[in-house]
């Protein structure tokens, strides 16, 4: 497949302002501070950190969003091994990162409302010891890992050892079961002793759902514990609290939400986006979190029907609206992809296409009068299109012409020459086609007019790109490849000829 270069390598173009997720090539720090810029300010954090044996290197702090690892500061320890991350606004809370200097390792800590303490730790001992000083919070989650970490162990040990030994097995799961209850306990005890705490948030919002007791018995109710497992998922998750989108779990939670629980068409997740941002839009961290989220997983499609996702999300959250994390090039990006989007929603008519053929006469999609009409936009120079229309051919001549199926073909012209175009169609004998010739200075002369090139309309990013019409020029299916074209051909015939439509 001949892929077109395109904007679709995209991180939003976020501007200055905005905090980028890529590490600085080079440390970069200030001048020895003066005397009245190191005294302690509101709305400031000083993290100070011991951490031996490095000396004289560059450590680092950094914090989970989504799936980046976003660096926001560094220091150079001193031949003490001590150094202190210092910065004049307050950040913001979550699980953050203390990287070594090959940045490839790192511990984790908490960062919340206490944000002056001190860090004291060996890499020879982590991250099984580590002292912390002024911070009660992470001297609690320190200790927590430690206590996952050994209940991980005992259960691997104990499930390796069931299977070797089948005749204890009874005991075993009894004593699995007790790791098991020893630890919700723990849970439940964090989450009780301070619920407005980093760790309650933590770990009320990484809790799966628990089951009643009494589960149905009835055939009619057979989806319940599916509804009950789905209704609860995100009980205890705050979508305004910003601290989740600071943690490496929180994302995954959403998207299993998204890929497993949500039955996939455009309706459906439409609801469930609208729902969350409904309570994500009350802070800016948390609004700004989804909507790139959403944005980059909708900008290119799995599925057709999330084409109907991108319009809604452009048309509510984008089109009327301004943000300071955006450039004017990712607001650029995102409406230009809007209006390639609109264009081509399923079920919506084409556009039409006006070019002209072998012979120079201008012949549009249009004229084209058939219960199904194949667009195949393609280019004579592609190596993948030179073995696929020769396939789709054979299916047109064999099956598709006698079904009453036409096909238009749009040829683009990139590196090549008409020539290339007319040569391949004799060459491979592709007869019975509509043929027409997509020229660079057609293209040309459409955008300099300020009209929607070809390519626009159609959002054409790889070639070929084939979209299946109905008798009236509505999209029936797009973007989909010459194996399936066969099967979804015969799947739209077949339900024509169920509703006795034309």
């Amino acid at each position: 497949m001949k892929r077109i270069a395109s904007l679709f390598f995209f991180a939003l173009a976020l501007n200055a302002n905005a905090q980028k997720p890529a590490a600085p090539k080079t440390p970069v720090k200030t001048p020895a501070r003066t005397a009245a810029a190191a005294v302690a300010k509101a709305g400031s954090y000083e993290i100070k950190v011991t951490l031996k044996p490095f000396k004289n290197q560059w450590i680092y702090l950094g914090h989970y969003y989504g799936k980046t690892l976003p660096i926001i500061d560094s220091v150079k320890l001193n031949d003490r091994s001590e150094g202190t991350f210092r910065g004049n606004k307050t950040l913001g809370g979550g699980i953050y990162l203390v990287g070594y200097p090959d940045r490839a390792r790192n511990f984790e800590i908490l960062i919340d409302k206490s944000q002056r303490f001190s860090i004291i730790a060996d890499t020879a001992t982590l991250p099984a010891q580590i002292v912390f000083i002024n911070s009660p919070e992470n001297t609690a989650f320190h200790e927590y890992q430690n206590a996952m970490s050994a209940a991980g162990r005992e259960a691997d040990s104990l499930v390796r050892v069931r299977s070797a030994q089948p005749e204890d097995s009874a005991r075993l799961t009894k004593r699995l079961e007790a790791i098991n209850q020893d630890v919700l306990a723990y849970r439940a005890r964090l989450m009780t002793q301070d619920p407005n705490s980093l760790m309650a948030a933590l770990l009320k919002a990484m809790k799966d759902p628990e089951m009643p007791v009494k589960t149905p018995r009835t055939r009619e109710d057979s989806l319940y514990n599916y509804r009950y497992y789905k209704n609860h998922y995100f009980d205890g998750v705050a979508f305004y609290d910003e601290r989740l989108s600071r943690t490496p779990f929180f994302e995954g939670k959403v998207d299993r939400y998204f890929d497993q629980l949500i039955y996939p068409a455009a309706d459906s997740v439409i609801r469930e986006m609208d729902n969350i941002m409904a309570f994500a839009q009350i802070n800016k961290e948390m609004e700004r979190f989804f909507l790139l989220k959403w944005v980059n997983r909708y900008l290119n499609f799995k599925y057709m029907w999330e084409d109907q996702v991108y319009a809604h999300l452009y048309e509510k959250y984008f089109q009327t609206k301004k943000y300071d994390w955006i450039s004017e090039k990712g607001e650029e990006i995102i409406r230009n992809r809007y209006y390639s989007v609109v264009m081509n929603i399923t079920g919506k008519p084409a556009s039409d296409i006006e070019l002209p053929d072998s012979n120079g006469k201008k012949t549009t999609l249009y004229e084209v009068k058939a219960p199904l009409t194949l667009l195949v936009i393609w280019d004579p120079t592609c190596s993948h299109c030179k073995e696929t229309l020769p396939k789709i051919d054979t299916l047109f001549q064999e099956k598709w012409k006698a079904q009453g199926v036409k096909i238009y073909a749009l040829a683009k012209e990139t590196d090549g020459s008409r020539k290339d175009w007319t040569d391949f169609i004799v060459k491979k004998s592709l007869k019975g086609w509509t043929h027409v010739y997509y020229s660079k200075a057609a293209e040309k002369e459409r955008v300099d007019n300020n009209i929607p090139s070809y390519s626009q309309l159609f959002d054409v990013q790889s070639f070929p790109t084939l979209f299946l019409l109905d008798d009236e020029k509505r999209i029936v299916a797009k973007k989909f490849g010459e194996a399936q074209a066969d099967e979804i051909i015969q799947m739209r015939l077949k339900e024509k000829k169920s509703t006795g439509s034309k």
